[in-house]
């Protein structure tokens, strides 16, 4: 399945590397369309450590509900892709958002998966071989009946209006098979070179997510592709690209990580964490490893990046 980037209005990926994992011909399917997928693209040990990630943090929140007698079963036995779904079932929207609306918690798992070959190897092609990964990645739990599952509109580029970052690539990866009815991802093709469109926080949710309005979108008069995709796939696209995300109206949890990666020679963020260097061909030596994320450090001997207060 080949379904499958621009300053404020510059031009996007001058000079691409011939490198990485790419054919051609879903190199021009991404340049065109904005976007592509990679069906299946990991398999289950690849997705195991950032699938611990999440239990781990599971246990945590179930922990603190059965504490604030807020449930009365940790549900240890339930299975993965339904125990934080039936921790919530009852309780409202705002028992869940205490714990945010995404996760972006420094375990082992989840650097496993940022600094995984394949994953760099797709990027590579479209960047080239100097692969910062960016430090707004982001771990999504669409809990079924909760708002803040679904996603409105918007440009990732809304989050950060200001940084000097393009292009910025996000590696969109479900852990469970994301479909129609649990809220898979919807993109609006050829949207990727577009400006930053104006913007605001939506108010209907209580989560302040950033969101086109929907004359916006109608103007483009494009046709909304939404993308189910199984376990393990990966979706592609850059911070410009229009896309959104539907409710969860099944009884089981759509766990997504959005992972997000630039050229090293991008601003790195540093207002938004530490992201750490990947891959880089020209100075190897310099690539981060799990001891230098843990503490905050960019790369290798680096100076820890003080996480925003």
């Amino acid at each position: 399945m080949l379904t499958s980037h621009q300053a404020n209005q510059a031009p996007d990926l001058v000079g691409r590397p011939q490198g990485g994992c790419l054919s051609q011909e879903q190199i021009d399917f991404y340049d065109h369309e904005g976007y592509l997928v990679l069906e299946r693209y990991l398999g289950d040990q690849e997705l195991a450590g950032a699938r611990d990630a999440m239990s781990h943090k599971v246990d945590m929140i179930a922990d603190e509900l059965f504490a604030n007698g807020l449930v009365v079963d940790r549900l240890e036995a339930a299975p993965f892709d339904s125990r934080l779904a039936q921790l919530f079932e009852g309780l409202s929207d705002q028992d869940f958002l205490q714990y945010g609306r995404s996760w972006r918690d420094r375990l082992p798992g989840y650097f496993d998966l940022m600094s995984n070959p394949k994953i760099l190897d797709a990027v590579e092609s479209l960047i080239g071989g100097e692969v910062f990964a960016n430090p707004v990645y982001n771990v999504r739990p669409k809990v079924p009946g909760v708002a803040a599952g679904a996603v409105p509109w918007h440009q990732d580029r809304s989050y950060w209006p200001d940084a000097n970052s393009n292009p910025v690539i996000t590696v969109w990866i479900p852990v469970v098979d994301s479909t129609h009815e649990n809220g898979c991802l919807h993109v609006l093709p050829r949207t990727h070179r577009t400006r930053v469109l104006e913007y605001h926080a939506e108010t209907r949710t209580g989560t302040a997510y950033t969101e086109i309005g929907e004359e916006q979108i109608r103007a483009f008069g494009r046709r909304v592709v939404a993308l189910p995709v199984k376990a393990g796939s990966a979706i592609l696209f850059n911070d410009r690209n229009i896309h959104m995300s539907t409710p969860n109206k099944s009884d089981h949890v759509r766990w997504s990580v959005d992972l997000r990666y630039q050229p090293t020679d991008q601003d790195p963020m540093p207002a938004h964490g530490a992201g750490f260097l990947a891959r880089s061909h020209k100075h190897p030596e310099l690539v981060a490893r799990l001891e230098d994320w843990l503490e905050h450090r960019p790369q290798r001997g680096a100076e820890p990046v003080l996480p925003p207060v």
